[in-house]
Parts: C-alpha cells; structure tokens; sequence
C-alpha cells in the first residue's frame, strides 16, 4: 500500500503515536502476513519524525548489519561512525544510543531476515537493550512478515526479546467498508465480490483496476499468467511451509467443501497425524481457521470442528486458481470465469455470511449488545449467525441471503428460523430474531438490513 493510498489504519497509528508520545524508551513490535501494509504504516508514521529506516533483506547477517550503520551514520551526519569496525548489532546500537539525546524512531523492518543467519543477534540485541536502549528517548521498532516467526522468536517466552517489548501490534486486513476508498465507481455488490477475492489486503486490492469492470480484473489481474494475483498464494506458501505440496492437497480439499476432518484425510490421502499437524501451522499462519458452533461446550467443540479457509484470497484462489492451472496456464482465464457464474456466486453467499458474522459490522448495523457470536449448526440444521449475550440472557437469530428479497421473502425466512431456535437449546432466554440480505425491498420489518446498512 503506497503512502498516496493510505487508507484507514486509524487505531493503528493512534497506538503507534501514544507510544511515541511517552517520551520513554520503546521497543514495539509490528507483525503480520505480506502485503498487510506494515510498512507503509511504519512510513506514514514516521515521516515527519526524526526517524531511521532499515529493511533487512535475504544478505548474510554481516552485510545486513554494514548495511544499518551505513543509514545510522547518515541520520547522524558522521562519516566516521559509518567506518567503525562493529562486531555485532549489540556494539552498534549502544554506540548510537551514545551520540543520540533526543526522541528518534529506528526501525528494522523485516527483522526475521536480519537474524535467520545468526541466530546470537537475538541475545545480543536483548543485551543493547537492557544495558542502554531502555535508558534513552529511541523508539525501536521491529517489524516482520513471518508472522510465526515474530510469535517464535521475538514474543515467545522463550525468545531473550520476551518481557522487554512495550507494545505489539498485530496488523490485519483494513475493514469491508474502506473498500469503497479504493473502488469508488463499484457498486455495493461488487465491493462484496472484490472482498470475496481478494479480502482487505491493501497490496492486493491495489493490483485491481478501480476503472475496469469486476469481471474484467478478476480474468486480467488475478486469473491471466503473469498477473500478481495469479502467482501470489503459491509464492507465500513456498516461502513460509516446507512440504508446500501436502498444503496445497488440504488446502484445495478445504476449498472444494470438505471441512470435516476425515473428509480432509481422505481427500488428501495424507496420514491423519500429518493432517492434523498442518492444519495447526495453517491455523497458526491465519490461512484456516476452525469453526465450532457458538453454543458448544469445550467437550462438544473439540468434535464438532469444521475448517475453513479464513484468508478470501487464499480461498478464491484454490477454488478457482488453483484447480483450473492447465486451463489457465493455456491462456483460458476468460473461459474458466464464464465457467464459473453460478459456483462463484454460490461462494459468495459464504463470503457474505462471514462478513456478516464479523463482530465489528454486525454490532453497528444491528445495535445488539452480545458477548459472543458465531454460526450454529447440529444434524443438518443450520442458523447463519448466533449472537448471545451472556450476561442478560438475550439471542439474536440471523439467517444470511445474499439476494434479494421482498417482505413474503423475510416472513418466510423468519418462521423458519424460530423453528430452528428451538433446536439451539436456549430455554429461558429472551429471544430476537432477524434477516441480513444483499437487498431488502420495502425494508420495514424489525430486524431486517441489508448492504445499504453494512455500507452506510
């Protein structure tokens, strides 16, 4: 995401900003998957402080840390401090603490590649730290891509970085509504189908056309060899997971409809032992997530799990990237999407109902107070989204339809979903119940929004 589309990241930088502000040594750090934004974050924050940049790269250790002192010695103005001859992070940093009085900001970004080769780094930076980078004004940030790396090696308990941050921050994806901030033409419904393929990634949605139709992106800049989109998942599997393949099989059985964890085994022919060891790294990764019904026990979750891809452009991309390669890879990417109207707008039901469950948008478009919220489902019943309000005894029934619907429509729905309710097991409790759609016409029903209220 490039400074001049910088959009949302609010809370972010407000928590980056108040840390600035103590006055105090800081050592913060940021972390999420690739093209998140963390870095144009990190610039947006410190453009106009007194503040030193660094970005790690795939170099050996030593030439990394030449690298730093040469931008240390630039800030500083001195050409003998960038001739010094320091053995390690740990000389260096104390070195330029020394000559530093006022508030500064370092930032290494990248920071997993600066210590993949020489693993000391850590302890040694743990000691700069502790002997003189917590009795100064410098806000030190690290920053990093491997999200499983960061939680490892930098927060872990084990890591000798643990008990000395004073703040971290994980980014994740900029909400559905900012969006419309980079696709100011499209209509809510293709905003909708954007957010299904490539969800709030800010590098990803900045790889569409906002003056190109939806269609014609989706075959140009996701489904056509060549484009970003169409080498991205594979590209971050690879860098992040050894075996990517046995990822690819669980990944692309998941994306198919098989979130049962037998079906998974089966599909993939893989040991179950193996499967459930990659679902967990996939799990910790944020690509799959395990879904239980909101209203199971901790002995009722542990069998009743369902796996789903919570990454929407992993999601799309196994769904209608991956199992189409020789089709596309042929030149086909016009073929395979007139292929897949009906199965793409199956898909984004799902996606909408996800949208809907996100705790954020169903809290303001529905105003109801809960203290959890999910989606229930036992012997083929289904009910879309559960709210509870556990402390008062009240729950919000919502069925989800992404189409569009008339009053005889949602009255239907409605009878519906109090029967199912009564499956839920809630006896005793206060009881709502409500309709989310794409389009509601002559909306005046309690209880009914559609994408007008998500959007507005």
């Amino acid at each position: 995401m490039s400074i001049q589309k910088f959009v949302d990241r609010e809370r972010e930088l407000k928590f980056l900003e108040e840390r600035y502000r103590s006055g105090r040594a800081e050592l913060i750090i940021i972390y999420g998957r690739r093209r998140i934004g963390k870095t144009a974050l990190l610039l947006h924050f410190a453009k106009d402080k007194p503040h030193v940049y660094f970005l790690a790269t795939e170099k050996p250790y030593r030439e990394n840390l030449k690298d730093f002192q040469k931008l240390l010695a630039e800030f500083l103005g001195d050409e003998l401090f960038g001739k010094v001859q320091f053995r390690d992070i740990d000389e260096l940093l104390m070195a330029f603490s020394e000559r530093v009085s006022d508030r500064v900001i370092l930032i290494i970004d990248e920071f997993p590649l600066l210590i993949k080769h020489y693993r000391p780094a850590l302890s040694l930076l743990q000691k700069a730290w502790d002997l003189k980078l917590s009795k100064t004004k410098i806000m030190l940030i690290l920053c990093g891509s491997s999200v499983s790396a960061m939680e490892t090696d930098v927060l872990g308990y084990k890591s000798p970085l643990y008990g000395r941050r004073t703040g971290q921050w994980l980014l994740t994806e900029i909400p559905f509504p900012y969006i419309r901030e980079f696709f100011p033409r499209y209509s809510g419904e293709d905003l909708v189908k954007v957010w299904g393929v490539v969800g709030g990634v800010p590098e990803y949605l900045l790889k569409l056309n906002p003056d190109d139709d939806f269609d014609s992106n989706v075959v140009n800049n996701v489904l056509s060899k060549g484009a970003f989109l169409y080498e991205e998942a594979e590209i971050v599997l690879r860098e992040e997971l050894r075996e990517p393949a046995n990822y690819f099989a669980i990944l692309e059985a998941i994306a198919s409809g098989r979130s049962r964890f037998g079906e998974i085994v089966n599909a993939t022919g893989l040991d179950k032992s193996l499967v459930s060891k990659y679902l967990s790294i996939l799990q910790r990764l944020g690509i799959v997530k395990r879904e239980v019904p909101v209203t199971s026990t901790a002995k009722e979750a542990s069998k009743r799990g369902l796996y789903v891809i919570k990454d929407n452009y992993f999601a799309f991309w196994f769904r209608y990237v991956f199992p189409n390669k020789t089709y596309l890879e042929a030149g086909l990417a016009e073929d395979v999407w007139n292929s897949s109207g009906e199965d793409f707008n199956a898909y984004l039901g799902h996606v909408f109902e996800e949208l809907v469950r996100n705790p954020e948008i169903f809290a303001k478009i529905s105003g109801f107070r809960f203290t959890k919220i999910g989606k229930w489902w036992h012997r083929g019943e289904e009910i879309d989204v559960v709210a509870l309000n556990e402390r008062e005894k009240k729950a919000l029934f919502v069925e989800v339809k992404w189409k569009e619907l008339g009053r005889n429509d949602v009255r239907r729905i409605l009878t519906e979903l109090k029967r199912k309710s009564e499956l839920v097991g809630l006896d005793g409790w206060e009881k709502e119940f409500g309709v989310i759609a794409k389009k509601i016409k002559g909306k005046k029903i309690k209880n009914t929004w559609d994408l007008g209220d998500i959007l507005g």
